[in-house]
C-alpha cells in the first residue's frame, strides 16, 4: 500500500513538472513540435490506411507492423504542445481546443489507446485485426479533426 502511494506521488510530481517545462518553452516552438508530431503521424498512417482499405496492395504485414509501432509512440507526443500559451499562435487548431479542453483531452487519450491496440494486432501480423483497428483509429482522428482542426 505504501509503495503504491509513493509511486502515485512520484507520478503526480512528474506530471506537474511536464506542465512546468511546457510553460517555459516558447509558444511557437510548442506549435512546431506538435505540428511535427502530427506530420509524422500522417506519414506513417498513410501506408497503413492504404493497405487496410485495400487501395494499396499487396498487404505488407512488416510495413504495417513497423508503422503501427511508430504511430503508437508518435500518438504520445503532440499533446503537451497544445499548451494554453499557444492559444494566440497562428495554427489550424480551433479555439474549441481550449474551450472544450476535456473533450479534446479525451480524444487524445482515445487516440493513444487505439494506436496501442493497432500496434498490438499489427505486431501479431493479424491482418483482419489491423483492418478492424484501422477503422477505430481513423474514427478518433476524424472526430478530433472535425471538432478541433480548421479545414483547409
Amino acid at each position: 500500500m505504501r509503495k503504491t502511494l509513493v509511486l502515485a506521488a512520484v507520478a503526480v510530481a512528474l506530471g506537474g513538472l511536464t506542465g512546468i517545462a511546457a510553460a517555459q518553452v516558447k509558444p511557437d516552438v510548442l506549435v512546431k513540435q506538435r505540428q511535427s508530431a502530427m506530420t509524422l503521424i500522417g506519414k506513417y498512417w498513410g501506408p497503413i490506411a492504404g493497405m487496410a482499405s485495400g487501395k494499396v496492395s499487396p498487404y505488407n504485414a512488416d510495413v504495417v507492423s513497423r508503422n503501427a509501432t511508430y504511430l503508437e509512440n508518435l500518438a504520445q507526443m503532440p499533446w503537451d504542445g497544445f499548451h494554453e500559451s499557444t492559444k494566440g499562435e497562428k495554427t489550424r487548431a480551433l479555439p474549441a481546443t481550449w474551450e472544450q479542453k476535456a473533450k479534446f483531452d479525451e480524444l487524445a487519450q482515445r487516440l493513444q489507446s487505439e494506436t496501442a491496440k493497432l500496434g498490438e494486432v499489427a505486431r501479431k501480423k493479424d491482418e483482419a485485426g489491423v483492418k478492424q483497428q484501422y477503422a477505430a483509429v481513423g474514427k478518433v482522428c476524424g472526430a478530433c479533426h472535425e471538432d478541433f482542426r480548421q479545414k483547409q
